[in-house]
């Protein structure tokens, strides 16, 4: 008595929708779509069959891809070769820029072993006040000196850089090469191409 009246209206209409679905569809009844020929029908369930093979497949050529380019990769970065380099390494201005470095002495490429020296003088240097003192005075020649070289990096390379392609988009490549000068000689990546003192 109390029901309201929604509700009561609601449930025979989906009764209805649900008897509905339940019966089959008149055969004389249009069906909105054309019949696919009987070989279209075909090559189309050899397609959905054969779908998760082509996905292996296409998985699996894809790693064998990424792995030759990855070797690619890294021969180029042993011998130069322009057409596999990364991304970041390509074009004529970071080659300029490896060359650059590459053929100066840079005083930030032998701070892995000075480090390594302090380190190892500030460890004794708790026993001696002395050794320690001389490790802190070390430690910030160190930083002077570099800060002091990289900055006349800085500088030559840019006017270089300015001389040699004015045209030409320098975004990052100071940048590219004050980093490459923190690394030792032997493991810089790519390989030196140039000897120190010839000038590229």
């Amino acid at each position: 008595m109390f029901r309201s009246r929604s509700k009561d209206e609601k449930a025979p209409t989906e009764k209805v929708t649900a008897d509905l679905s339940k019966q089959p569809r008149d055969p004389e009844a249009p069906k909105g779509r054309p019949t696919p020929k009987r070989s279209e029908a075909q090559t189309q369930r050899r397609r959905a069959q054969s779908v998760p093979l082509d996905r292996k497949e296409a998985a699996k050529r894809q790693r064998e891809a990424r792995r030759a380019d990855l070797t690619r990769q890294r021969e180029a970065l042993n011998s130069g070769d322009e057409r596999y380099l990364p991304a970041r390494d390509k074009g004529p201005v970071r080659r300029f820029v490896r060359d650059f470095v590459d053929s100066r002495f840079a005083i930030a490429e032998f701070f892995l072993p000075m480090a390594v020296v302090i380190l190892v003088l500030s460890l004794f240097g708790n026993a001696n006040r002395s050794l320690q003192n001389i490790s802190l005075l070390l430690w910030l020649g160190v930083i002077v000196l570099i800060v002091i070289d990289s900055i006349g990096i800085w500088i030559r390379l840019r006017k270089q850089l300015n001389e040699r392609f004015p045209d030409t988009p320098k975004r990052g490549a100071i940048a590219y090469g004050l980093m490459r000068t923190l690394q030792m000689r032997r493991l810089r990546l790519p390989k030196p191409q140039v000897k120190r003192g010839e000038r590229p």
